[in-house]
């Protein structure tokens, strides 16, 4: 009897059962315990393509720009069309350096969204409400929560301003994703202060002209580098303990 071809299919599936072992340690004895998850990320971030076509774009998220290789989780089309690049648990390369609270490597804490879009026009309504049912998908499975929902720019704003100022981040607050302030919230006391506030929701003051362009393009549509008393306002909002300053979250309906 020929053991030639037996010895194959065994190292086969040796091999096959060896490619599904979590990576161990050869300078310790593995002892299993079950108390374990997976790594979850914990913000979504936002990008638009800014390239001219749905095939343009994943042709460029399978190879590179010119940074070098890029990636993401999923890509919307202006269709509606929903394709994902990347697996949920794995560290796609979207976001690059930048910062958000205290997160610093946000390739690894986070689910990147290419949405297609030359940062020059509207968002689509199928492109959107596609989008709002991935949210929904995304923060339900795997239990991000929906205040965690950011853009390129907030998390980089000295060299990003993606989705950019046309993005409609209302809409997305309105359907529970994000965070918007609430229409009656009461102006800041005296002595507010700005940059601390934008701090604590999450920005990297480091450059205080960028990051104020960042804001507005979120949360005033504009890119200008000046708080007035309406951002101070919103950010007094958004800063209240307890969320008392933020519009009320409201479940997405079915289809967005």
């Amino acid at each position: 009897m020929n053991m030639k071809p037996l010895a194959a299919v065994l190292c086969l599936a040796l091999l096959a059962g060896c490619a599904h072992q979590p990576p161990r340690n050869p300078m310790a004895t593995w002892v299993p315990s079950p108390n374990h998850d997976e790594r979850r990320p914990v913000v979504i971030v936002l990008h638009y393509t800014e390239q001219d076509s749905v095939e343009q774009s994943l042709h460029t998220l399978r190879t590179r720009n010119s940074g070098g290789p890029v990636s993401s989780h999923y890509l919307v089309g202006d269709d509606g069309a929903i394709y994902q690049l990347v697996a949920d648990g794995h560290r796609a390369w979207h976001a690059g350096g930048g910062r958000w609270g205290t997160i610093t490597d946000l390739n690894s804490a986070s689910i990147g969204i290419e949405i297609d879009n030359d940062g020059r026009e509207p968002f689509t309504e199928p492109q959107v409400q596609a989008l709002l049912r991935l949210l929904d998908d995304l923060t339900t499975r795997l239990r991000i929560p929906r205040t965690q929902v950011i853009g390129h720019s907030d998390l980089a704003p000295t060299r990003k301003i993606d989705p950019g100022p046309l993005f409609p981040w209302k809409r997305l607050a309105d359907a529970g994703f994000g965070i918007w302030p609430a229409d009656d919230a009461s102006p800041p006391p005296e002595g507010f202060d700005a940059m601390r506030a934008l701090r604590l929701v999450g920005y990297d003051t480091s450059d205080p002209q960028a990051t104020i362009r960042a804001f507005r393009m979120r949360f005033r549509g504009d890119a200008q580098t000046v708080l007035d008393e309406e951002d101070l306002r919103i950010l007094h909002a958004l800063t209240l303990p307890d969320g008392a300053g933020l519009a009320m979250a409201v479940e997405p309906v079915p289809g967005g």
